[in-house]
């Protein structure tokens, strides 16, 4: 599914098993995890209730250097970000950014299309591989 730029999908794991497995893809693939915050962790400890809520920062700067070069703004939504969540029929979910609306966002030109694309293409295959045999929905 997507939904303002954000791809969303179904995975056959819990919450942190799907995170676990997408940050060994992640530094197989040669990527820097630049952080993991634990959302519904974070809530507990100041005596909230979360369903399971984590989010995985990673990237590489040789991805993302270029499209903040041609538009520094784009630093914002980079770098690469996923986040996995529990609905409340438990259902487990991956959403991340695509990188064409990051490109459309911040109004990157021609030179960043080629990077754009690698990127797109990368965060999918990792995405998929995380979740397992789940397809996009």
């Amino acid at each position: 599914m997507e939904e303002r730029g954000m791809l969303t999908v179904a995975s056959d794991w819990p919450v942190g098993e799907t995170v676990d497995r997408l940050q060994a893809l992640v530094i197989g693939a040669g990527l820097f995890v630049f952080a993991r915050i634990d959302h519904a962790g974070n809530a507990a400890r100041v005596g909230m209730e979360l369903r399971p809520t984590e989010l995985l920062i990673f990237g590489n700067p040789r991805g993302g250097t270029p499209l903040m070069q041609d538009r520094q703004t784009s630093g914002i939504d980079l770098p690469a970000k996923a986040l996995a969540w529990q609905d409340q029929n438990g259902k487990v979910w991956l959403t991340y950014n695509g990188a064409s609306w990051i490109a459309e966002r911040h109004g990157l030109g021609a030179e960043s299309e080629t990077a754009v694309k690698a990127i797109e293409t990368g965060l999918a295959r990792l995405v998929q591989q995380a979740v397992g045999s789940a397809a996009i929905t």
